[in-house]
């Protein structure tokens, strides 16, 4: 399970970050968990699939 505070890589873009948050989206009618991420390189807040994420240690 990744949490908030977490180190996670993008398995789609490669980009580091912190976990911040976590939200939604809805696909095909089914709501969705997101990962909000504080990437590492910008700062900038990023967010997917909480499936397209890997805890990185």
């Amino acid at each position: 399970m990744i949490s908030i505070g977490d180190f996670v890589q993008n398995q789609k873009t490669g980009r580091l970050g912190r976990v911040i948050g976590y939200g939604h989206q809805i696909l095909n009618n089914v709501y969705e968990t997101t990962l909000k991420v504080q990437l590492e390189d910008n700062h900038e807040i990023a967010e997917d699939l909480f499936s397209a994420w890997t805890v990185k240690p």
